[in-house]
């Protein structure tokens, strides 16, 4: 079935027709389209005129009459009701298709009638519909006949790259749909997960007010409400992001000229990364005491897990120059990925005080089963796990690609090595994976 022609490919019908009329002296001509090719009760394959010359011609059913203003009558038999031996110019060809700029063979593919021409829009073996022109003063040349064919075959050609555009757009506007859909779907998510998360930070608050100051579970209440105000912050990313996505949704389906006008006034609007931290000045810092606070909660898993947590930190190290928020997913990242792929009675050692020319770094060691030396090319790469995906270790493939892109973005550096470069843990059982992540020293 064709989707309906647009108001362009009309036009171009008109524009030959006109080239048939001034040039060639046809005095009828009518360009159909296909609309169905479906067999009727009687055996019919239904045509549809889109473009008829001149306008005031009358198509009458079962044959068809063209009545011109000079009251001049030109009669082309059974059109819409092909006869049985003319209807196979409705199909493609069953074990050839036509060349795309082959010409039809005149003695199979034309119906000549007099001074009647039809020419089947044909392009690459499929049938799209037929040019009809006609003139009543004399037969066409055969020059007339070329010329008509080039005419048939430009429409056809058309046709179906405006087939191709219909549908690309009907394919667009159903994944706008589909995009539509999956947004109303997160906002609602996202809505629902706003309640609990403020319950939780309510719950952290209530907790802390109630432990004595020292009491070795304030630390666990300040986590509790700490973690809770990072999803908060995230949220508010997520937020931003759909917002931007929605306004960006709503040019597309502005026309051009307005798409364009808008464009140009959001020039500088670029989307919201869903990454901490991005847009916040870098300051100078302190990685022990970024470090802290994400210990305690890397301590609770660790022991729930039986794995031994080991801290070396040196005293006296340089400040590094980083954006906080960042820092601290990076090293949550790291850290988290560490504690999941080892496996229990293993080691974590976090080591402060790698230093390397204006770099000051961290260093994350595991005794987990390492990375093949085929995945670390790939290390970086969003959603790439490699080897880790045949495990029932669950994971997205995104910490280092996050970390990496957090790092770049405070132009440090992050180093994989596997096995772990630390020889105070690695094993041949265990070979282990070693992360260290460079931050320029403070100036």
């Amino acid at each position: 079935m064709l989707m309906s022609a647009s108001s362009d490919f009309v036009a171009l019908c008109r524009e030959q027709i006109a080239l048939l009329t001034q040039g060639l002296g046809a005095s009828l001509s009518v360009v159909y389209l296909t609309q169905e090719l479906v067999e009727s009760p009687t055996g019919e394959t239904k045509l549809i005129p889109v473009v008829v010359y001149p306008e005031t011609a009358v198509i009458l059913p079962g044959e068809e009459i063209f009545e011109a203003t000079a009251r001049k009558q030109l009669q082309i038999e059974n059109l819409l009701a092909l006869p049985q031996q003319q209807r196979r110019l409705l199909t493609p060809a069953p074990t050839t298709e036509t060349p795309q700029n082959e010409a039809p063979q005149l003695e199979e593919d034309f119906l000549l009638s007099g001074h009647q021409f039809v020419f089947p829009l044909i392009h690459e073996g499929v049938m799209m519909g037929l040019l009809v022109t006609g003139r009543d003063d004399r037969p066409w040349s055969e020059p007339e006949q070329n010329q008509i064919q080039t005419i048939g075959q430009t429409l056809a050609i058309a046709c179906i790259l405006d087939q191709r555009r219909a549908w690309l757009q009907h394919q667009l506007h159903q994944q706008q749909i589909l995009q539509e859909q999956q947004r109303d779907l997160l906002d609602n998510l996202l809505h629902q997960f706003r309640n609990p998360l403020t319950a939780i930070r309510t719950f952290g608050k209530l907790l802390l007010k109630r432990l004595r100051p020292g009491d070795i579970n304030r630390d666990v209440g300040g986590n509790i409400v700490r973690e809770s105000d990072r999803l908060t912050e995230l949220l508010q990313k997520f937020d931003e992001v759909i917002d931007w996505a929605n306004l960006d949704s709503e040019r597309l389906s502005l026309p051009d000229n307005e798409r364009f006008v808008e464009a140009t006034v959001q020039k500088e609007s670029q989307p919201v990364l869903l990454l901490p931290g991005t847009g916040d000045k870098e300051t100078n810092c302190s990685l022990a005491e970024v470090l802290t606070p994400l210990l305690v909660s890397a301590q609770a898993i660790a022991q729930e897990r039986n794995l031994e947590l080991i801290l070396e930190v040196t005293q006296g190290l340089p400040l590094v120059r980083a954006n906080l928020k960042s820092l601290q997913e990076v090293l949550s990242n790291i850290i988290d990925n560490a504690l999941k792929y080892t496996p229990s009675g293993g080691k974590i050692y976090i080591q402060l005080g790698q230093e390397k020319a204006n770099f000051q770094g961290i260093g994350i060691s595991d005794t987990g089963p390492g990375i093949p030396p085929e995945d670390l090319a790939h290390l970086g790469e969003r959603h790439y796990r490699g080897v880790q995906a045949q495990t029932e270790i669950p994971g997205t493939g995104l910490g280092i690609a996050i970390a990496k892109q957090l790092i770049e973005q405070m132009h440090g550096q992050i180093e994989v090595f596997s096995p772990a470069i630390n020889s105070a843990i690695a094993t041949p059982n265990a070979p282990g994976t070693s992360v260290i992540i460079w931050l320029p020293v403070s100036q």
